[in-house]
């Protein structure tokens, strides 16, 4: 075998990328994350940050960062159970768990590693069962796959045949989770969370839902989809969000019971065996929790939004996606043409990002629109105009 050869597979599939139009390629930012950002050296009106109360360049944010920065260094240095769980991440802990309406919650670097996390230690191996939306995001399917435990992915947010395949599945020694996204990520629509909340009950199931997108958006307090629906810890035993989407910084966490927070210091392996969070990114994510409490015209602000460009879509005529939330999809169906648009609106100076497979199912690419509270009336209207 010619010692190159292993790189011409490597080629050939990156080729074939180019030509069904999946490249992907990164784009440089030399400013902070706002709607009116500098990218590439350009200067561009921006809809796909998923910033959606517009806290990631806060004053008090950045202030609270540097503060902290001052007093506990950056780095942690360590695992939490080592000597990398700082008094910000306590009291982040304990505001998060305050926030949710859980007994206590519990700190990760990322979602994704909550996601992988949370789902290896609840579930044994094959003789476990792992029921998930078709449209969950990558770190739910990839939790199920990594546990070793059968997998069955549901039709979308088809709660009928979710039931069906749990009474054919019944086993006593089982242990059997239900995984949700509660706002689906590329589709800006909602689980059911009140059917599935119900259905793991009668089959004494767990039930996990990964509300990154519905953190500090949705709810009265900004508390999420399940703030929304009236859904308690008895409900919904496991809650995941992310902190840097709404909350405009960086991290996960794990919200539930005692019982269920104290397994998973023992036995989630992607939170004991990684370094903590720097703990200034734990200060700053305290203030932006504050604020997503207390401005609650940002939410009001961002309805206000998501109102206008749907109005607006719908009188251009747009193939929207039903969507009630920030994150308001364009359906265009192949990917050389979602790119095509999305190189159109780049030249006009509005970057509005092409999805496509395997992020979403074939035939299915589309404009991903997301909403800010940090946008103004008149942007969302600048963007209607490029579009028609």
């Amino acid at each position: 075998m010619p010692p190159d050869s292993k790189f011409t597979k490597l080629r050939t599939e990156l080729e074939a990328r180019r030509s069904r139009h999946l490249y992907r390629e990164t784009r440089t930012a030399d400013s902070p994350q706002q709607p009116h950002v500098v990218v590439n050296g350009k200067r561009m009106l921006t809809f796909c940050s998923n910033d959606y109360l517009g806290l990631a360049n806060h004053p008090d944010v950045i202030r609270a960062f540097q503060q902290a920065a001052n007093t506990y260094g950056v780095g942690s240095g360590a695992a939490h159970l080592v000597n990398g769980h700082f008094r910000p991440h306590q009291q982040l802990e304990e505001a998060l768990a305050e926030f949710t309406g859980r007994d206590r919650a519990l700190l990760f670097s990322t979602g994704y590693m909550a996601n992988l996390g949370v789902v290896n230690a609840l579930l044994d191996g094959r003789k476990d069962r792992v029921y998930a939306d078709r449209l969950n995001h990558a770190s739910l399917i990839d939790a199920g796959l990594l546990s070793g435990a059968k997998l069955t992915r549901y039709p979308h947010n088809n709660t009928v045949h979710l039931r069906q395949r749990l009474l054919a599945q019944e086993d006593a020694d089982a242990t059997r989770l239900i995984l949700t996204d509660g706002v689906f990520s590329m589709d800006g629509d909602v689980a059911p969370v009140q059917k599935l909340a119900l259905i793991a009950r009668e089959h004494d199931a767990w039930l996990m839902v990964d509300d990154a997108h519905g953190i500090g958006v949705l709810g009265k307090t900004g508390a999420g989809l399940l703030e929304a629906e009236g859904l308690s810890q008895d409900d919904v035993p496991i809650l995941m969000g992310t902190l840097g989407k709404a909350l405009g910084t960086a991290g996960a966490f794990v919200a539930g019971s005692n019982d269920l927070i104290e397994y998973l210091i023992q036995t989630a392996r992607t939170w004991i065996y990684t370094t903590a969070q720097p703990p200034a990114i734990a200060a700053a994510t305290l203030v932006s929790l504050q604020l997503a409490q207390t401005e609650t015209w940002r939410r009001e602000h961002l309805q206000a939004l998501i109102q206008q460009f749907r109005q607006g879509a719908a009188q251009l005529g747009l193939p929207l996606m039903p969507s009630d939330t920030p994150i308001q999809p364009i359906l265009i169906g192949s990917s050389e043409q979602a790119m095509e648009i999305s190189r159109k609106l780049e030249a006009q100076g509005i970057l509005v990002t092409a999805i496509r497979p395997p992020t979403v199912p074939a035939n299915t690419s589309r404009l991903r629109v997301t909403l800010s509270a940090a946008h103004s009336a008149q942007d969302v209207e600048q963007l209607l105009a490029a579009l028609g």
